[in-house]
């Protein structure tokens, strides 16, 4: 059997609870260090104390913040050779109300962020021609649904964003996919009906099809990974 690949520090970018939490418990069962990075990190201490990663405060539509991200994490932790994109911005609404600028700063989290991150990840990552980066889509990154087209357009970018780095960086060793998240995420605040069950993602479920891909050797990568659950309509 092909050995698969071997990863050693984590950053999450868009940290929260749900899919994030789940990553981040998985990385450190399997030993990875984790790094969680979002715009406000309060919410993080628990999560913190449980997996021993450390938070960062950082503005992902921000080039500078981004950058200083990366410095920080690789004095205080080492260089990530995994990093995952979880950060999405909606701006909801008929078409005609919708406001400009909240649209603007909806597909700068989804789409212009990706970039930012990706591209300080990439740049350390190809020296060593080994990294995986990850991005987090939904139902959005491939239909555009009524009352919603900023969230379409941010995620629409991102997996156009993702399709292309994974043909340019591949072959430099560098394993980039998109996960087409498609459906709702079970959270404490967000469950299933009980005559429903297992009609929600179960977060942790989705993080083990992460570390499946992230395990994958380089003679058979996937770019692209669709997860629903077993009774959502597409």
């Amino acid at each position: 059997m092909p050995t698969p690949p071997t990863y050693k520090t984590a950053l999450i970018v868009g940290a929260g609870e749900g899919l994030s939490a789940s990553l981040a418990r998985l990385f450190a069962r399997e030993k990875i260090r984790v790094a969680l990075a979002a715009r406000k990190i309060e919410k993080l201490g628990a999560l913190c104390t449980e997996t021993g990663a450390r938070a960062y405060a950082c503005d992902a539509t921000n080039a500078d913040d981004v950058e200083r991200l990366f410095g920080q994490v690789e004095r205080e932790i080492a260089t990530p050779d995994v990093v995952v994109y979880n950060a999405s911005g909606r701006a909801r609404g008929p078409f005609t109300d919708l406001v400009p600028a909240d649209v603007a700063n909806a597909i700068a989290v989804s789409a212009f962020g990706g970039f930012l991150v990706a591209q300080q990840a990439a740049m350390r990552m190809l020296p060593n021609k080994h990294g995986a980066i990850l991005f987090t889509g939904a139902s959005a990154s491939v239909k555009g649904y009524p009352q919603s087209a900023p969230f379409a357009m941010g995620k629409f970018a991102l997996r156009g964003l993702a399709q292309s780095m994974a043909r340019e960086l591949s072959p430099q060793g560098i394993h980039v996919a998109h996960f087409v998240i498609d459906g709702g995420i079970r959270s404490a605040a967000r469950t299933e009906p009980a005559d429903r069950p297992d009609s929600m993602l179960d977060p942790d479920a989705i993080a083990l099809s992460y570390w499946n891909v992230l395990q994958q050797p380089r003679s058979a990568w996937t770019w692209e990974l669709e997860l629903r659950p077993w009774v959502e309509k597409f």
